[in-house]
């Protein structure tokens, strides 16, 4: 602000210094002078000119020309030092605007529960993160600078008019409402285009997402003509809608620039007139001066209309990054929630209810997970095993119900020490695009290379990896393309191997996998479950039968309860799908 305010001052000083200037190369001493006598107290011209003709006076025009020229000089380098200084502080503010506000998404999109993911277009996600940002944040550096920058230079400029010729500036000041009036014209509809410019982005960050995850779909399918005109289409619309924004955002730099013209060509057609007329009010050097300020009063006004066709972006953009900004997560720590510091009894469901919507998942359901105990969640597909596993690390809140961790409700629990408990292993065998060692290590990043070693040993990933190109250091390859389904899962074995919770959910992690794979994969699972609390969601019945206790899931209801033998014995549901199994095998 400061550095702004002195570049306003030395950058109008600059420009009505053409009148001293011509005072002393074309006016007489007897002439400045008279002119100055006449110049009233608020004449800054007036006065300056007073100054030029004692000097004129004093010392003759050759010494006062140097001085002016001077004078000129430093003028003229305090007016650039001043605007670098405050071009450079609002960079800085820019940046860090830009920085802050994408921290702030990015942690509050993190902070978010799963269910929000679920109902949410990823590539929308990305396209506010990324896109929407920049355009709030060049929105705000922007308009904060032509708030405070131009408005303070068009009153310096109507200052030294006013001081010129109160009656030729009320004159020409008509042309700011004429201006403003146009230029609201133009930009009106601005928002609502830039609304459909933001969503269209969306869609295309979206699409792409979608391609590039199920790019063997498309080749497989040979979809890649119909994918690539889908985009086109969506990319006209986005170039389509853009092209119209920026020829309403072009038009209002020549209207008002037009219009400028035009009020400069009648001032100096009134203004030259009562000069001719030998008006004594008005010389010709000041209104010299008055026709160069005057031409610069016109930028100002231009920035300031210019930024308004910008703003109506930054706005459409705000709206959507805000909504990200201020949207608050389903559920939270409460502010004494206890910190789970171990698991020493059991997680106990008391009729809990779970949907998603309207659609109803699970049904009061009541089940008790003992500590060393293993727990298999079998049923048909759809029942609400998977749902049900995802409430246990708290990934969502029942709608109805209570879970308990020794004996402490979730509510109560900060919910990062209940997770810290849990290992996961999903049937999706999701790594970062980072190397082996540091996707075994992501639960433990300062694990040892020993440690991440006897990991993956546990693991039963350690030959495999020795033999890839770089070992441990390899790259994995984007969601872990590198690697078979089989290594990968091992992989994500390791790191929950590493990461040594009491308790293990495994949500059937041998679904996707050859028989070879599938016996190496049960192997390091069977290792993994050692000593533990294991929760595991069957694929193949046949891997449960030792469980601990086997609990069947229908239509969100536990239907049958018991062990192996005990459920075999009942003839229920869990015999009938042991037996559809057995006769596909």
């Amino acid at each position: 602000m400061i550095a702004t305010l002195f570049a306003v001052l030395f950058n109008t000083a600059l420009f009505t210094s053409i009148g001293p200037l011509l005072e002393t190369l074309f006016i007489g001493k007897s002439s400045a002078l008279n002119q100055a006598q006449q110049a009233g107290s608020l004449d800054f011209i007036g006065s300056i000119n007073d100054y030029i003709a004692q000097l004129i006076s004093s010392n003759g025009k050759i010494y006062t020309l140097r001085i002016v020229c001077f004078g000129i000089i430093v003028i003229a380098i305090l007016a650039n030092l001043f605007k670098y200084l405050s071009q450079r502080f609002m960079e800085d503010l820019r940046v860090h605007t830009l920085l802050n506000l994408r921290r702030t998404v990015f942690n509050n999109v993190i902070g978010l529960t799963i269910g929000y993911f679920n109902n949410e277009r990823k590539g929308d996600i990305v396209s506010k993160i990324s896109s929407d940002v920049q355009v709030v944040q060049a929105t705000v550096t922007n308009t904060l600078q032509v708030v405070f920058k131009e408005p303070l230079q068009l009153i310096a400029f109507l200052s030294v008019l006013l001081s010129i010729s109160v009656k030729l500036t009320l004159f020409s000041l008509l042309v700011i409402p004429v201006s403003g009036f146009v230029i609201s014209k133009i930009v009106k509809r601005l928002k609502q285009q830039t609304t459909q410019s933001h969503e269209s982005f969306a869609r295309m960050i979206g699409f792409l997402d979608e391609v590039l995850s199920g790019i063997k779909i498309v080749k497989a399918f040979n979809a890649s003509e119909r994918v690539k005109d889908k985009f086109d289409k969506e990319n006209r619309y986005y170039s389509y809608i853009n092209r119209k924004i920026v020829r309403r955002q072009q038009l209002a730099s020549p209207v008002s620039q037009t219009l400028g013209i035009l009020v400069v060509a009648c001032i100096v057609l009134y203004g030259g007139t009562l000069i001719l007329e030998g008006e004594n009010f008005l010389s010709p050097t000041k209104f010299l001066v008055y026709i160069t300020t005057f031409s610069q009063v016109m930028q100002p006004i231009k920035a300031i209309s210019d930024s308004f066709s910008g703003i109506h972006a930054g706005i459409t953009a705000g709206d959507r990054v805000l909504d990200l900004i201020d949207t608050a997560p389903a559920f939270a720590n409460k502010e004494d929630a206890k910190v789970a510091t171990s698991f020493s009894n059991s997680i106990v469901f008391e009729n809990v209810d779970f949907g998603y919507g309207d659609k109803q998942v699970l049904n009061n359901v009541s089940l008790q997970f003992k500590k060393g105990n293993t727990i298999a969640l079998v049923g048909p597909s759809g029942g609400g095993k998977s749902t049900l596993m995802d409430l246990i690390p708290r990934f969502h809140d029942p709608k109805n119900g209570t879970i308990k961790f020794d004996g402490i409700p979730y509510e109560e629990l900060n919910i990062e020490s209940i997770r810290s408990q849990m290992g996961i292993v999903n049937q999706e065998s999701f790594l970062f695009n980072d190397t082996i060692f540091n996707n075994i290590s992501f639960g433990k990043p300062d694990a040892t290379e020993e440690e991440v070693i006897n990991a993956a040993k546990i693991a039963n990933a350690h030959e495999f990896i020795i033999n890839t190109e770089n070992g441990y250091q390899t790259n994995v390859g984007d969601r872990g393309n590198r690697l078979s389904g089989g290594q990968r899962q091992r992989v994500c074995i390791a790191r929950a191997v590493l990461a040594n919770p009491p308790i293990m959910l495994l949500d059937e992690a041998t679904s996707a996998l050859d028989t070879e794979s599938e016996k190496l994969v049960q192997e390091a699972l069977n290792n993994l479950m050692q000593n533990r609390t294991s929760i595991v969601i069957a694929h193949r019945l046949s891997t449960i039968k030792h469980a601990d206790e086997i609990v069947v899931i229908d239509n969100g209801k536990i239907v049958e309860q018991g062990t192996h033998a005990a459920l075999t014995e009942k003839k229920g549901l869990y015999n009938r799908l042991i037996e559809m199994q057995t006769f596909s095998e």
